[in-house]
């Protein structure tokens, strides 16, 4: 695959480890969701890095110390894409408190692979545009179908593409090419790359279906 300039892969002891149990697929939905969870924290710490910063000074028990805030005239919009998305969101929600929560309902038609709307729920976005920074959440950039009319929803609102990062589990060659070909100022962010896309649009060797281990649904 041809380099691609906003794309970040994690390369890290600690979520190569967790991957591995992720992918076993005799782990079960307990020890799933955990290993996920951690992986989450590296994923939105690396998601976060280009958030603004004010200065401010606090007094601590001896003295002033001039420290960084989340610059307050901003906003922060955290978009999980359901169902799966919401095991990011819950982490996310823990380090960013002050965000916005919008939620995104989209299923994958399984013979097109395209994506069918049924949800789109949110908070108003703020008229200065330049101040509003998105975190679009889901554990799998297969096709990239869906995460290419996230983006496309939010850019619709008026959001700068360069504020949009797409935070994901696992993608795919073909799901990276397609949302950075679309939108190569979207920022992806992801903690592997995985070989292909089968027939059916899932990703391998991958995991199987997030949302399903995720809440236990599998048949």
């Amino acid at each position: 695959m041809e380099a691609v300039k906003n794309l970040k892969i994690l390369n890290h002891p600690l979520v190569a480890h967790n991957l591995s149990i992720i992918r076993d697929k005799n782990t079960d939905c307990e020890r799933f969701k955990n290993a996920l969870r951690r992986i989450t924290y590296s994923l939105i710490y690396e998601a976060t890095l280009d958030l603004p910063t004010i200065k401010k000074t606090v007094e601590t028990p001896m003295c002033e110390a001039n420290c960084e805030v989340f610059d307050s005239r901003a906003q922060l919009i955290i978009a999980p894409i359901l169902r799966a998305g919401m095991i990011f969101c819950e982490v996310a929600q823990d380090l960013l408190p002050f965000a916005n929560v919008h939620h995104i309902g989209m299923y994958r038609d399984e013979e097109t692979l395209e994506p069918v709307w049924y949800y789109d729920k949110r908070k108003e976005i703020k008229e200065d545009k330049d101040k509003v920074f998105v975190l679009l959440l889901d554990p799998m950039l297969a096709t990239g179908n869906s995460a290419k009319d996230a983006v496309e929803n939010f850019i619709s609102k008026g959001v700068k593409e360069e504020n949009i990062v797409f935070v994901s589990l696992i993608s795919s060659p073909e799901g990276i090419k397609k949302l950075s070909s679309a939108y190569p100022k979207v920022k992806i962010i992801t903690s592997a790359l995985d070989e292909k896309l089968n027939s059916k649009g899932y990703i391998l060797p991958g995991l199987g279906d997030a949302g399903d281990r995720i809440y236990n649904t599998i048949d």
